[in-house]
């Protein structure tokens, strides 16, 4: 008798194996994404033939979960990547009319024509605001704090014009704000004649620039060196002077104000009468 004719011995059924074969096969399929199954039925299953094919219905076993790395197991690198913080947005481009007052602005922090000024000074103060801006509040000249930031009006005078502007119901933003000339003299003394002719025609170049509709001189040098008068102050307010098309509102200075209170409501006043001429709503109250 050959080996091939002779009969191989039934083998027993390990039941318990089989049904964890099984569960671990449906198990596997569901993760898949299969619901539900229907094979076909065979009449001649014989159970006794179920452990020879048993190895290849079981489902391998499931890999073990690999644990995140600790925070001492992690590079530096992998780190940062996961903290950079993301780009912001670019910056839109300046307009026209901020590049051109860029290139005056360049022109004044090179100037050396006021010899004192020039060699004293911390920073130019050339004026900051909206370019497009139709009102404009035209100052004196810088004090120890606009020297220092570079910037007309920051200082408590500053806080003054800033509760002006907003008393208006405009923002700071809106308006546009330069002094009669770029450097402060020392010791907050008045500037000179020659010195309000040195900065003259930067702040010509300015205001072709911006091309606005009203301006406000803010207090007794700004507006003789803007009008070229000698008229005092008291004299030139609540009226609209002009030059060009450009209506001039002269009223007093707001670091006056702080030292003389009682003028506060003349120049609620004169800014109440610009208002009603730019189309703005007057508050009730404000001073």
């Amino acid at each position: 008798m050959t080996p091939e004719s002779q009969s191989t011995p039934p083998q027993s059924v390990n039941f318990a194996r089989l049904h964890k074969a099984v569960r671990q096969r449906l198990q596997s399929l569901k993760r898949a994404g299969l619901t539900h199954l229907n094979p076909p039925i065979a009449t001649d299953w014989d159970p006794s033939k179920l452990p020879n094919t048993l190895a290849s219905t079981e489902t391998p076993a499931v890999a073990t979960p690999i644990p995140p790395p600790s925070p001492a197991n992690v590079s530096a690198d992998s780190m940062t990547q996961k903290t950079t913080t993301p780009e912001s947005p670019e910056k839109p481009m300046p307009s026209k009319k901020q590049l051109q007052l860029d290139v005056v602005c360049q022109e004044v922090a090179q100037c050396t024509a006021c010899n004192e000024l020039a060699t004293t000074r911390n920073k130019t103060v050339f004026g900051v605001g909206n370019p497009n801006a139709k009102l404009v509040f035209y100052g004196e000249a810088p004090g120890a704090d606009e020297d220092r930031q570079g910037e007309p009006f920051v200082g408590r005078a500053g806080k003054k014009l800033n509760e002006i502007i907003e008393a208006m119901g405009i923002q700071r933003k809106d308006i546009y704000i330069l002094n009669t000339i770029k450097c402060r003299p020392p010791g907050n003394r008045n500037p000179s004649p020659e010195e309000q002719a040195n900065c003259s025609g930067f702040l010509q170049r300015q205001l072709e620039i911006i091309k606005p509709d009203y301006i406000v001189c803010l207090g007794a040098i700004a507006a003789r060196s803007f009008l070229k008068v000698t008229t005092p102050i008291g004299e030139l307010r609540g009226e609209f002077h002009t030059q060009g098309k450009i209506k001039v509102l002269c009223t007093y200075h707001p670091a006056y104000i702080l030292r003389n209170p009682s003028k506060k409501r003349d120049v609620w006043e004169d800014i109440k009468f610009l208002m009603k001429d730019m189309g703005l709503k007057i508050p009730k109250k404000y001073l």
